[in-house]
């Protein structure tokens, strides 16, 4: 049995997508899919005395072209000292900011270059670190595909040897699931109801916001959460 995931890279995500990466085996990071506006790509939220609040990477949009993420250039280099910034004002009272600031910090200090997907994996795979989420994880342009939206799916997993391909829910809507059954694949959709909460600054509690959260308010108490199965 060989579990693979694949999906968009998005900056600093939430839990759930980590939980995600963690019960797989292989996860692959799409980002030869186009780049969407006003989406989890270059955003994320966290948590602030008035409500929710977004942490924005300011990026080139060039058109209405066909632009992939893995195309979109960052247009901004002082966005790092920026969202560290905002992140110790709303988070510098919580329980873990002192023990994982100076990692944080050094994440967004060390962010490779300008190039959106390069900065979105950085974070996530230094994530997954911390949270001892062992789960190869590939880039999308290292593998071949073509084909409709389904089709390409199916070739990556087809290439990785998978058996089972799990996605979000959302994907129930468009995806073939007869494609992966002809091609000896089982597909699965991810639950996200009844995830665990935690102590979190400001009530009440918020599960969509970015998993920094969880790292200040909780640090690797975490960890329990992303054993596969739970």
């Amino acid at each position: 049995m060989k579990k693979v995931c694949i999906t968009q890279s998005n900056y600093i995500p939430w839990k759930g997508y980590f939980k995600n990466i963690a019960d797989v085996d292989v996860f692959v990071v799409y980002d030869d899919a186009q780049y969407t506006r006003r989406d989890w790509r270059n955003r994320n939220l966290i948590k602030s005395p008035d409500g929710l609040k977004w942490l924005t990477i300011p990026v080139e949009v060039k058109g209405k072209f066909h632009q992939k993420i893995s195309e979109t250039q960052i247009s901004n280099t002082n966005w790092p000292l920026d969202h560290l910034k905002t992140l110790k004002h709303f988070y510098s009272k919580a329980l873990h900011y002192k023990e994982v600031k100076s990692l944080i910090e050094e994440w967004y200090l060390s962010v490779p270059a300008t190039n959106l997907s390069e900065v979105n994996c950085h974070f996530i795979k230094r994530i997954c670190s911390y949270y001892n989420i062992n789960t190869e994880i590939v880039s999308s342009n290292t593998l071949t595909f073509e084909g409709d939206k389904t089709t390409k799916l199916v070739n990556i997993c087809t290439q990785l040897n998978a058996t089972d391909y799990f996605t979000g829910p959302a994907a129930k809507s468009y995806l073939d699931e007869v494609q992966f059954s002809t091609n000896g694949i089982n597909v699965h959709y991810f639950n996200y109801e009844g995830y665990q909460t935690y102590n979190q600054l400001y009530p009440p509690f918020m599960h969509e916001v970015t998993i920094l959260d969880m790292m200040f308010n909780i640090g690797d108490g975490g960890r329990d959460f992303f054993v596969a199965g739970t």
